[in-house]
């Protein structure tokens, strides 16, 4: 009784994670880019009063064992990179990649970072920088005098300036994919950073080497879907209280035997 109060206070706890992990899925289902997680458990270790295969007393061996569990224990919260919808903005600003691969970020630091948010503005000199004002990698200015802007599937960037009667190269957009994406740092700000886990980054020109192609005038939904979330947490819920019942029960069964004097 005692080990099954235990068991399911770890229940708890991982359904409490479990939850925490929907939570935050539902609160970014309008964010740009946003890749849901989901949360794996592992058991904990086992009792085993009596070993798999053991001899019994006629010279056979037990088939099975006997062996008790004590409970679970969360193990990681895993990336799921699946694609998003588009949604059409017309926002010549907008880029979506249709296929594998992020976008690359200076941060103020230095250090590089990578996103599927493709929600660009120009800052007061014309680069290309995200909400927070980081720049996109290269580095691409814009020219003032600029009337529109073009960004082709393979990732140029072209603008049609005042008084010309043709397009001009302002610049190169590259993307960066992983072996592991689901290895990648979490940065929040939808940026994530480059781990030993995710494996080092390696950059090319969309539509080459495996690498997604650009879209203009999309951005890429959040991959979460509400309907499943929203299952995922009637069950983590269930699951909680489950739990809950099991350590009432023990409660319950410990009162019993401390009333057996009575």
């Amino acid at each position: 009784m005692i080990r099954a109060l235990f068991s399911a206070a770890t229940g708890m706890q991982a359904q409490q994670i479990n939850i925490d992990v929907i939570a935050n899925n539902l609160a970014n289902v309008s964010t740009v880019g946003f890749k849901k997680h989901r949360a794996d458990f592992q058991e904990l270790l086992y009792e085993t009063i009596i070993p798999p295969g053991s001899p019994s007393a006629q010279g056979n061996q037990i088939p099975t064992g006997l062996q008790i569990g004590t409970g679970v224990r969360p193990a990681a919260t895993q990336k799921i990179f699946t694609e998003g919808e588009f949604k059409r903005t017309d926002n010549e600003l907008d880029l979506a990649v249709e296929g594998e691969g992020f976008f690359v970020i200076t941060r103020p630091n230095g250090d590089t970072a990578y996103t599927r948010s493709g929600a660009f503005k120009l800052n007061s000199t014309g680069q290309f920088v995200t909400s927070e004002g980081f720049l996109l990698s290269p580095n691409i200015a814009i020219p003032t005098t600029a009337l529109k802007i073009n960004v082709g599937t393979d990732g140029t960037v072209s603008v049609l300036t005042a008084g010309a009667t043709a397009a001009t190269q302002a610049g190169q957009i590259t993307l960066a994919r992983f072996p592991n994406p689901a290895g990648l740092n979490s940065l929040g700000r939808n940026l994530y950073g480059e781990t030993v886990a995710s494996g080092a980054a390696t950059t090319g020109n969309p539509g080459v080497n495996g690498l997604g192609t650009l879209v203009q005038g999309f951005l890429e939904n959040s991959n979460v879907s509400v309907v499943d979330e929203l299952v995922a947490l009637i069950e983590a819920q269930r699951a909680y209280e489950i739990n809950s019942k099991a350590i009432q029960t023990s409660d319950e069964m410990l009162q019993v035997v401390n009333n057996l004097k009575r």
